[in-house]
């Protein structure tokens, strides 16, 4: 009953749903709640503390969710709306050979995002498996789609991303969840520290990929999805501490372009009880004349992260 109902929303308009999103993000935002007091500290963080910046990005954040039925089960239209004037950073990746780890944070629809990658090659995206034993049909539905393969975040789904990788094709992960099992680092993401995983740039350096930021960008009016990429520079930084902490600092770039459609809500600041000790020292701003400014030190040991597994033959 659920997937049927699902699967009737995206016969809607686009513009209706994103409209009516929009509606119901505003609605939960105007009752006070851990909700609308995490959004404003996290984007207080950032420096975006007007009151009607954090009103608009609840309303993208409920357009986020309504927009999902039609990228799923109407993803050719949604495809047909969808553009980019940036493929040539892709497709210049993609034609070096070597495989492409796509990082895309909580921005705009990332779900569409996935989907129009997918029409470069084969896509393998890594997710976490739902908390709701009645969600799983329509999960396991949307998945079905040409050229993309989803594996579950462990280390059966590491494996098979370094095998895709080794075979010169794309993966995809989201660079902004906050690691489980101990495995991240305290690094600075929008003047804070936010426990950061280390297994997207253990994965880069590993296995010699290019790395490429991505996120789409949300059109008024229903218009479809703008795909903005962000390549790292490279050589790429030698230590996954330090090409970790210039993901961030990408990310924070990508998220400025269109800072309201930024999941702002998301707990990105937590303290799990199996992180690290959490810095002493407040972060060290970046300094603009170097590439990549060091992690922070603290006198804590360094976490014992587990090493990514090979690929078996």
């Amino acid at each position: 009953m659920l997937l049927f109902l699902v699967r009737s929303l995206a016969a809607l308009p686009l513009s209706w749903l994103q409209g009516f999103g929009r509606l119901v993000g505003l609605l939960v935002y105007a009752f006070p709640g851990r909700y609308r007091r995490r959004l404003r500290a996290n984007a207080c963080r950032a420096g975006y503390t007007s009151p009607a910046f954090h009103r608009r990005t609840a309303a993208e954040s409920g357009a986020m969710i309504l927009e999902i039925p039609k990228v799923w089960w109407r993803t050719r239209q949604c495809l047909a709306i969808t553009r980019s004037e940036q493929e040539a950073v892709v497709q210049t990746a993609l034609a070096e050979g070597r495989g492409v780890l796509y990082l895309t944070p909580h921005l705009g629809c990332f779900e569409m995002t996935a989907r129009h990658l997918t029409q470069h090659g084969p896509l393998t995206v890594m997710f976490r498996p739902s908390r709701s034993r009645h969600l799983d049909p329509i999960v396991e539905s949307a998945r079905d789609m040409h050229n993309l393969r989803a594996v579950p975040a462990n280390r059966h789904g590491v494996r098979e991303f370094v095998r895709a990788l080794k075979r010169g094709e794309a993966v995809g992960m989201l660079p902004d969840q906050v690691p489980r099992e101990g495995d991240g680092l305290w690094l600075p993401f929008f003047g804070d520290y936010a426990l950061t995983m280390t297994l997207a740039a253990r994965l880069a350096l590993q296995t010699g990929v290019a790395v490429i930021l991505t996120a789409g960008e949300r059109l008024p009016h229903g218009r479809g999805w703008r795909i903005h990429y962000l390549r790292l520079p490279e050589p790429l930084p030698a230590t996954p501490e330090a090409l970790a902490l210039a993901i961030n600092q990408a990310m924070e770039t990508l998220i400025r372009r269109f800072p309201a459609q930024y999941l702002w809500s998301y707990n990105r600041y937590k303290r799990p009880d199996d992180a690290p000790p959490y810095p002493d020292a407040p972060p060290v701003q970046p300094d603009d004349s170097a590439a990549v400014p060091p992690p922070p030190r603290t006198n804590a040991p360094a976490p014992v992260r587990p090493d990514i597994p090979p690929a078996a033959d």
